[in-house]
């Protein structure tokens, strides 16, 4: 868990001195620094969405976006952004907490270097991916927190219970989780959604990335069906 514990000290930190200097850095140079990491976030899913399976890909998206959309997890996700935002409210706090939080959750969770990193962490005890990203993550939450305000903070939680989850699932599924070929699969529908997170950011899109989170779940049980098929 050093791994997650270390990300979640530079979301606080990060997010801390994006909210102490937000009058200090330009609203010009913070939204030219989004877009910009908005584009580093592309480069990010791109390069990993290359090694899994399409047909893997294909019905483990589909059928994680459909659950995703009947559970509502962006709804869900909103309404709890909106419960933080009406109790900062009440204690002076200003902003659009419920983008912030939105936004800053999913760009530290969602993809491969959180999902691959957490499963190293857990699985090999190397914590040199997660590391990497923390550094990123530092840089992500100051830019955030001061165009997006508080609620980016709150985003640390977030990062706490979805990698912590991830680092303990993988100690406890060793064998199943050290099939190279499912990681792999793990990883391309990671990216297929940090994709997606990358053109939200830059403001190409407008889409439900959480709602297709789910996925992550499919992978492998489609996997393991695939493979039991004669195709």
């Amino acid at each position: 868990m050093l791994g997650v514990f270390v990300n979640v000290a530079t979301v606080l930190i990060g997010s801390a001195a994006g909210l102490l200097f937000k009058k200090g850095i330009p609203e010009k140079i913070s939204k030219t620094v989004m877009l910009t990491m908005g584009l580093c976030t592309l480069y990010i899913g791109l390069t990993g969405v290359g090694g899994g399976d399409a047909l893997v890909m294909v019905v483990s998206m589909v059928l994680g976006t459909v659950v995703g959309t009947l559970l509502n997890i962006d709804g869900a996700i909103n309404r709890l952004g909106q419960f933080i935002e009406n109790r900062m409210k009440g204690r002076g706090g200003k902003g659009n907490i419920v983008e912030g939080f939105m936004t800053a959750s999913l760009l530290f969770c969602v993809g491969a270097m959180s999902i691959i990193g957490s499963l190293n962490s857990g699985l090999l005890g190397d914590h040199q991916i997660i590391f990497t990203k923390s550094i990123m993550d530092l840089i992500s939450a100051c830019m955030l927190a001061s165009t997006l305000g508080i609620g980016v903070i709150f985003a640390a939680a977030t990062v706490l219970v979805y990698q912590g989850a991830l680092v303990l699932l993988a100690e406890y599924l060793q064998n199943v989780l050290t099939n190279p070929d499912l990681i792999a699969n793990i990883t391309c529908a990671g990216s297929i959604m940090i994709i997606a997170l990358g053109m939200n950011i830059i403001g190409i899109t407008k889409l439900k990335v959480a709602d297709q989170l789910p996925a992550i779940l499919f992978v492998p049980l489609v996997f393991k069906l695939i493979q039991l098929l004669p195709l």
